[in-house]
């Protein structure tokens, strides 16, 4: 006992020593020992913030608001806000105010505020009916999981999201990382094709037509999207470290294990936009699915192009997804996190704008992704021209993670985006897979509500005369006028348009 009081201080003569003598922190060795206090502070400072410091809506990319509406509505708990809403409405240039008609063409299906928790919510257009593909369908649900790689996520976390998605009713896309065992626990697969070709690659990495078509004939792939860019490092190939190389993704990428797997920038299997709208084609004739592609948007030159090619010739893609480049699920360097690729907004009405010039805009399916796994952002999505929105961060928080923002290196501590055992196995898919589930159908029921609080039947009724964005307490525009939307634009076609609204009048089909 008596030698014990001593080891403390003999701990500390030992770090000040340390200290002292080494040459790399100048703060050290001038303030031994106290020093290491301020790396201490450095180190728990986002968790300080985020749980004692920051207000409901200082942080980003979701504040303390966002996510407590996603964790509620993930565990079927009170996701109400009460005593009126603590955003600063009057002084925030580019608040969103969606406007509600005191008479509208609908009445409420559901009594009580909160309506139906399982709410059927299809998509308003038919997937690759325009163009006539063999396995064109409706979408079950305007409301779907966006790509998120396994590799990037953790096993237990894909699982529980195609599970998640098998109960809700929506489509998973599988990320860039083609599609494991995981994957195929029901829930039904749009399989993005990267520029790596993971899962329909040969030897060489080159694309392979034959693996890609057993691939879908494997799995329950219900589409194909082709990802040019995504939002988080547009211009960028993928990147999984080394350390996140196991086994079971080699052999679902077709990779060496343990080593850094890096992502082409660019397609080989294309050259151009002409060899792109012949790939597609050509995907389409040999699956018979619906083909979209997936990209971030910068230069406008690219979308030109695609739909002077598109009116010219016949060709085209029967979706497009558009990526905001306010950064994703994907690790990247800060100035593309921060800086590279339109916001989706900005982004999205100057794609759909190129598409509607032409009389395009009807023929295609449009997704979202990008922070749209909230209602407010989603109906602006939808009143802007969006079929269908992707939810991917969201996803993310629904089944567990807490925003700690180490999805880059492997120390997730939530199991979600590492391919750490042990932090891994703290996720249980089967739970998780229910708050997923009962995420997205909350998040359909909210836009449902949203939509008859504006008089429609749909969200993607909803109109862009039916959203004002404020620039402080006396200023207001609406929404096509901020974005030079013509009178029309951002609605299905007129016959679209009648057949969503029956259907939504005579009700979910019974499972066959």
């Amino acid at each position: 006992m008596g030698w014990g009081r001593w080891v403390p201080w003999a701990a500390g003569l030992g770090i000040a020593a340390h200290d002292l003598v080494q040459r790399r922190h100048a703060l050290l060795r001038n303030f031994p020992v106290l020093g290491h206090g301020r790396y201490l502070i450095e180190a728990v400072g986002p968790e300080l913030r985020q749980y004692v410091v920051a207000g409901n809506d200082e942080e980003r990319p979701f504040s303390r608001d966002q996510r407590r509406w996603v964790y509620a509505s993930a565990k079927l708990e009170n996701n109400y806000f009460g005593f009126g809403t603590d955003n600063d409405v009057e002084h925030t240039p580019g608040y969103v105010i969606i406007k509600h008609r005191t008479f509208g063409r609908t009445a409420p299906a559901h009594p009580h505020p909160q309506g139906d928790d399982s709410v059927w919510l299809p998509c308003a257009k038919v997937l690759g009916a325009a163009r006539g593909r063999r396995a064109a369908f409706r979408p079950d649900s305007a409301v779907n999981i966006s790509g998120m790689s396994y590799g990037s996520l953790s096993g237990r976390a894909i699982e529980a999201l195609n599970r998640g998605a098998a109960a809700a009713g929506c489509l998973q896309n599988t990320g860039e990382g083609g599609i494991a065992a995981q994957h195929r626990c029901g829930g039904e697969l749009v399989w993005q094709i990267g520029t790596a070709y993971f899962g329909c690659r040969d030897e060489q990495g080159r694309f392979d037509l034959q693996r890609l078509k057993d691939g879908v004939a494997a799995a329950p792939v219900r589409a194909l999207e082709i990802k040019l860019s995504q939002g988080a490092k547009p211009g960028l190939g993928g990147l999984l470290p080394g350390v996140k190389v196991t086994a079971e993704i080699a052999a679902v990428r077709g990779i060496p294990i343990g080593k850094d797997c890096v992502s082409p920038s660019r397609h080989t299997a294309f050259r151009d936009t002409d060899e792109l709208l012949d790939w597609v084609e050509m995907l389409a004739d040999e699956t018979g699915l619906p083909v979209g592609i997936k990209s971030a948007v910068g230069d406008l030159e690219f979308w030109t192009e695609l739909t002077d090619l598109m009116t010219r010739t016949g060709r085209g893609v029967d979706f497009v997804t558009v990526d905001g480049g306010e950064g994703g699920t994907g690790a990247s360097p800060l100035v593309f996190t921060d800086s590279v690729a339109l916001p989706f907004r900005l982004g999205f009405s100057r794609v759909y704008r190129e598409f509607a010039l032409r009389g395009l805009h009807e023929q295609v399916v449009f997704v979202g992704a990008g922070k749209l796994g909230l209602p407010d952002n989603a109906v602006v999505a939808f009143a802007l021209g969006v079929d269908m929105v992707n939810v991917a961060r969201e996803a993310m928080l629904a089944i567990g993670c807490i925003q700690a923002q180490k999805c880059h290196t492997d120390t997730c501590p939530t199991g979600v985006a590492t391919q750490n055992r042990w932090l891994a196995h703290g996720l249980d898919p089967t739970l998780k897979s229910a708050r997923l589930a009962n995420y997205v159908l909350t998040l359909r029921r909210d836009l449902g509500k949203v939509a008859e609080a504006a008089g429609v039947e749909h969200p993607a009724l909803i109109t862009t005369d039916d959203v004002e964005i404020l620039d402080g307490q006396t200023v207001a525009r609406g929404l096509g006028e901020v974005y030079d939307y013509r009178p029309g634009w951002g609605l299905p076609s007129g016959p679209d348009q009648e057949e969503i609204v029956a259907l939504l009048r005579k009700g979910r089909p019974a499972p066959s």
